[in-house]
């Protein structure tokens, strides 16, 4: 479940800005702010299975949006390789411009 609830924050992350504003909302609160579903129907006043049936449609929609943009892959991918550059450079630490670069490279993500 933790797994599942950090990719949804991730996607959610990435491609909220495609989302609708209730979309946006109700993913914020369930996954963000750990509201329950009753609470976030109670807050919308609407039903606990509505708002079920919202963030999985959202969840979806999201996962389609990863399949077809891949920046979350993209993003993990260039994680990998930033721990891989810092290893090599512990490794031989004379470079000092390289570990510059490659501190400027993580604050981009």
């Amino acid at each position: 479940m933790l797994e599942k609830t950090t990719r949804m924050n991730y996607l959610y992350d990435f491609y909220q800005s495609l989302l609708t504003p209730k979309q946006s909302s109700y993913m914020s609160l369930y996954y963000l702010d750990d509201f329950s579903l009753g609470e976030i129907a109670e807050e919308y006043d609407v039903s606990r299975q509505a708002v079920y049936d919202n963030i999985k449609r959202t969840e979806a929609m999201l996962e389609e949006y990863e399949e077809k943009l891949l920046l979350f892959h993209k993003f993990q991918e260039r994680f990998k390789l930033i721990e891989e550059m810092k290893q090599l450079l512990k490794a031989d630490s004379s470079n000092g411009e390289m570990e510059k670069l490659l501190e400027e490279l993580e604050k981009l993500d």
